[in-house]
């Protein structure tokens, strides 16, 4: 395995905006992690969705439990270096490709 760049997120904060299950109300947040390959192509990623994450698309509120908490957006992250593209994970050839385009 080669190496890896790790972007570690943290919401701590509510996260209001239109459209939200409860605007006003305080969500749950949470540690997120996700993986690129350290290559250059991997770079180009971590820039875009540094991006995506400045204009508040890389999370959404969901309803789970009766409680609002703050989960992935729509935008596809690889939270695991391992167990392919079912798991969120790598080996995934197409990975940075599809996240790509859709940036």
């Amino acid at each position: 395995r080669g190496m890896a760049l790790q972007h570690s997120l943290k919401c701590l904060i509510p996260v209001y905006k239109v459209g939200d299950p409860q605007p006003g109300q305080p969500y749950k947040g949470g540690n997120f992690c996700a993986f690129l390959p350290d290559n250059k192509e991997g770079l180009k990623t971590a820039k875009l969705l540094k991006k995506a994450f400045e204009c508040g698309l890389t999370f959404q509120i969901k309803s789970c439990n009766g409680e609002e908490r703050v989960t992935w957006g729509r935008i596809p992250h690889k939270t695991s270096w391992d167990g392919g593209k079912a798991r969120n994970g790598y080996p995934d050839a197409q990975y940075l490709h599809e996240v790509g385009t859709l940036l």
